[in-house]
């Protein structure tokens, strides 16, 4: 009896999830060199949001982040799960648009925390992974982002991503969790 129940419930459910695999934007294939890829663009819109602060102020800097949150994140493709290195609680978490953008370059009074982690000054940014799974049409990666100050300093954070495509093929950020290393005792 049990034998018969597990392959009701396996069929049942290969039939319930295999149509929201095959469909929609998880129905694209991903590479890792276009996880890779989507690394290296994150990082060098992380360092556009700085220079255009640098250059114009906040408002240049949220017209650019703006710009890069939608062409990188998926907010608009059913949600992103997204937690940032240095945020507190209640607001740990960015579940929407604007928590993100108030992460990047701060100035909103819901976020008050916020100061804008794009607007440091960095003057380099460079993922180094120390793995990356590619499961069909998620691609996950998992290692550490290194950022470079103005005084040459090197801040570097644990970095996990996932990433999708959407129908247009274009890979988006689905999961986004960063945190800063523990200082050994």
């Amino acid at each position: 009896m049990k034998t018969s129940l597990s392959i009701l419930f396996l069929a049942w459910f290969t039939a319930a999830c295999t149509p929201a695999v095959q469909q929609g934007p998880l129905a694209h294939p991903i590479t890792e060199a276009e996880v890779v890829a989507a690394q290296n663009a994150w990082c060098g819109a992380l360092l556009a949001i700085g220079a255009a602060y640098a250059e114009g102020g906040q408002a240049a800097a949220k017209a650019v982040a703006e710009a890069v949150i939608d062409e990188a994140y998926a907010y608009d493709q059913g949600g992103v799960l997204f937690k940032p290195t240095l945020t507190t609680n209640p607001q740990t978490f960015r579940l929407t648009r604007a928590g993100a953008l108030s992460y990047f370059v701060g100035g909103d009074p819901a976020f008050p925390h916020d100061h804008g982690f794009a607007l440091k000054g960095w003057t380099q940014c460079q993922p180094e992974n120390a793995g990356i799974i590619i499961s069909g049409s998620v691609g996950s990666s998992m290692g550490k982002v290194h950022f470079t100050g103005q005084d040459g300093s090197v801040t570097s954070v644990d970095k996990t991503w996932s990433f999708v495509k959407d129908e247009g093929g274009k890979v988006r950020i689905v999961v986004h969790h960063s945190s800063l290393e523990v200082a050994p005792e």
